[in-house]
């Protein structure tokens, strides 16, 4: 059986060629009526546009890559991550675009697969996540060859971004522990601080101990590394301390999954030996036993808003805003409680 063409559309539409090319185009200059008319003699005859084709005339994929660069793991076993690719979905099957994930880990492996999916143009932009302050991949980068949002902030480059004030976030999170009474806080942070999120939480947990004069331990700051096993070994770690710290302020819910675990195995409770607050908010975050005292992020709203902001620079939208930062906020649960001298 012979494949259904472009011609056989028009005439079971009963319009011209040009038409149902520019209807598969998505062009304005055809009527909604029409439209729909062309799209249903297409559906009916099982007709199919050829994207290769349509690839090389437009010079456009339709596609938008999702770069994950903390991790050589896939984005979708972080909670966050997952609700991130969630909101941009959503902006893309809306924009009738597909989206790539391509995990591309700092090093000379993942910058590679980078540049290539720039030069050979696999997709029509990016949204890249997790920068890094020392991280030279955005000066290797063909200049002006594809639109870039970043999900994430990276101080000095002139690159749309959506972020969430990380600084405020952490620092409310240290102040509510120090209006428990608690003066022994440890932080362990998201990531290595060469990233840019957990560098500025760690900053916001400064400034709320320098505020009330408490004196800092460099030994009371762990970094993680975006796993519940790099909280576990960091909890471990503060928990040898002597004094151990009464409170943790852990960047990361996914890594306080693991800092958790280091409590109990240590046969100590909480809040009534630790109290903790996590950050991200995922979903089971409420689930735990207690549940966990967090600073809430608008995880799906910052994918829809990268997703958003890639798809106006796709139209040459120069009015748009190029730099947005999402606020946090605290969600009080059972896993804090006031400071006592009573802890074990």
């Amino acid at each position: 059986m012979p494949a259904v063409t472009i011609k056989d559309v028009a005439r079971e539409a009963g319009v011209g060629v040009g038409t149902v090319s520019r209807v598969f185009n998505r062009s304005t200059l055809v009527s909604q009526e029409t439209q729909q008319r062309v799209l249903a003699a297409a559906d009916k005859l099982g007709y199919y546009p050829d994207v290769s084709a349509r690839r090389l005339v437009k010079g456009r994929t339709r596609i938008i890559a999702f770069i994950e660069r903390h991790t050589p793991r896939p984005p979708f076993v972080d909670a966050f991550m997952a609700e991130v690719l969630r909101g941009i979905h959503s902006v893309v099957i809306e924009e009738d675009y597909h989206i790539l994930i391509e995990p591309c880990a700092p090093g000379e492996k993942g910058d590679r697969r980078l540049l290539n999916l720039i030069r050979e143009k696999h997709a029509d932009g990016l949204i890249i996540s997790g920068p890094r302050i020392d991280d030279p991949i955005y000066r290797s980068m063909p200049n002006g060859q594809i639109p870039v949002v970043l999900q994430g902030y990276l101080p000095g480059e002139a690159l749309a971004c959506v972020d969430v004030d990380n600084y405020t976030g952490a620092y409310q999170a240290t102040e509510y522990l120090l209006s428990l009474g608690h003066r022994r806080i440890a932080m362990i942070s998201n990531g290595p601080f060469v990233y840019t999120a957990a560098e500025a939480r760690k900053a916001g947990y400064l400034a709320a101990l320098e505020k009330t004069g408490i004196e800092i331990f460099p030994e009371y700051i762990c970094e993680g590394a975006f796993s519940p096993e790099s909280g576990y070994q960091a909890m471990q770690s503060l928990l040898s301390l002597d004094p151990r710290p009464s409170a943790v302020f852990i960047a990361s819910d996914t890594v306080a999954i693991g800092a958790i675990k280091a409590i109990e195995g240590a046969n100590l409770l909480i809040p009534e030996d630790i109290s903790i607050v996590g950050f991200d908010d995922i979903a089971w975050s409420a689930y735990l036993s207690p549940p966990l005292t967090t600073v809430r992020l608008p995880a799906q709203e910052i994918g829809e808003k990268a997703a958003r902001l890639l798809m106006n620079l796709l139209s040459d939208d120069k009015t748009v805003c190029t730099q947005e930062f999402l606020p946090t906020r605290l969600i009080l649960r059972g896993s804090c409680q006031p400071y006592s001298d009573n802890s074990r």
